[in-house]
This record gives structure tokens, sequence and C-alpha cells, in this order.
């Protein structure tokens, strides 16, 4: 979805995968707020031209990116997400006309590292896109020079501009990031609680999210808050 249709129907779909809550207001900055602040600067046309953005998988990458979008379009940018761990179900003329937009969030940028016709399609249209002077945020599980990439200048495209790493969230910053989230969904959770799942579900952060939702929709039916009692019955329930 972008703020202005600017492309023609048969280049690539009008429409991406719009997520609702995933905005910079829903995401817990923790120590990663300098890295919020350099995007929002990036979409408005005032600070860097484009960006990369590195971590592991499960560290937010994805929402970030499409906060960028949810950004731009509050501020009437026109701008346009797409996912390329599932450049599978598309081809790669996909990015003709994307340089129409002036924010474009290209994620998982690492998913076609190899594919000769999808690097030269995207170094192709990072060409175009800078040249009109949009603005261009990416996203990987590492930096460039640790890919194989096999077109010569897909990697200098992808190094050029600012370089982030969206850093860790650990002990106590999981545990806020926790009850952040969960207070975003209306579900009320104690330290004490966000410990106890901490522990129980060592998993990345997107696995803690869905287990948020699984556990609002528990304590909605039972008609009980989430206290630690509670939660060691429902694991115990799951697992018989």
């Amino acid at each position: 979805m972008s703020a202005h249709s600017v492309a023609k129907p048969e280049q690539y779909p009008l429409h991406f995968e719009f997520r609702a809550n995933q905005t910079f207001d829903d995401f817990f900055a923790g120590a990663n707020q300098p890295i919020l602040e350099d995007l929002k600067q990036c979409v408005l046309g005032y600070g860097e031209q484009q960006i990369f953005v590195w971590a592991r998988s499960g560290q937010g990458k994805s929402h970030l990116l499409q906060s960028c979008c949810h950004y731009a379009q509050e501020h009437e940018y026109s701008s346009f997400y797409f996912d390329l761990s599932r450049h599978s179900l598309h081809k790669s003329a996909i990015f003709l006309g994307l340089d129409d937009y002036e924010v474009v969030c290209v994620d998982n940028v690492d998913s076609i590292i190899g594919q000769v016709k999808w690097e030269q399609a995207l170094a192709a249209f990072m060409q175009r896109h800078y040249e009109r002077g949009h603005r261009l945020i990416l996203s990987a599980t590492n930096l460039p020079n640790h890919m194989t990439i096999k077109t010569s200048n897909v990697k200098a495209n992808l190094s050029w501009g600012l370089m982030v790493q969206l850093k860790t969230l650990v002990d106590t910053y999981s545990i806020d990031a926790l009850i952040f989230k969960a207070d975003a969904m209306g579900l009320e959770i104690s330290p004490q609680v966000g410990r106890f799942l901490m522990i129980q579900h060592q998993t990345e952060l997107d696995g803690l999210w869905y287990l948020l939702e699984r556990l609002d929709r528990a304590s909605l039916s039972a008609k009980r808050k989430l206290t630690i009692p509670f939660l060691k019955q429902l694991l115990l329930n799951a697992q018989n």
C-alpha cells in the first residue's frame, strides 16, 4: 500500500502487506532509539538517503521497515514495502517502477543474494532510485561484505549510505520490551510474569509476540489475569 498510486498496474502489485500494528509507536526501542531517529530523518528527507539495517532474525528489522512506510504515509510521502524472502512468488521485474515511490523499504535483501537475475534487478533499481533523490531502507541478517554476492556493483550499492546494526535486547531490556508489547495489546503483565516468560521461552522476540497473542486469548477466555500460577496451569494443559 502506498500514500499515492504512482505505478503501472502491470509492473508490480500496488498493495503490499501493510501491518497496522507495526509502527514506531509499537516498537520497543531500548538502546536502538538512535536508529529509529535515523530512520525517521531518512523518511522525511532530512537525513541519509539510504540506510542498511542488519541484525539476526527476530530482532525487529521487518517491524522497523513497516514503521518507515507508516511514517511516510503519515507525512504524505508515497511508500512501498517488499519482503525479498518471498521473492519466489514474484518476478524480478517487480523492481520496475518502484523508483516512482519516494520511500522504498526492501526487507531481507540477503534472500536473493547469489541469484544473478535478482541481483541485477536490485542494482538497477537502486541506481534509478538514487538518481531521483528518493529514500531507500534495506534490511538483512548480515553486512554486504559477508554476503556471497555475484554481481559486481551490488555490494558497492548496498554498502553506500548509513549502515546500522540493531542491538539485541537482553536481560532487563527484553523484559521491558515484553511488558511494553503486552501493554500495547491491552494485556497487563508484571515484571515477575515477564521474567517467568523469558526463562520459560528462550526464543526470538517475534516468537514471544506470538506467545503474547495466545496468552491474551487464554486470559480473556478464562477471565483471569496473567499470573505465574495461571501461566503454569496453561503450560501444563498445553503439554497434556
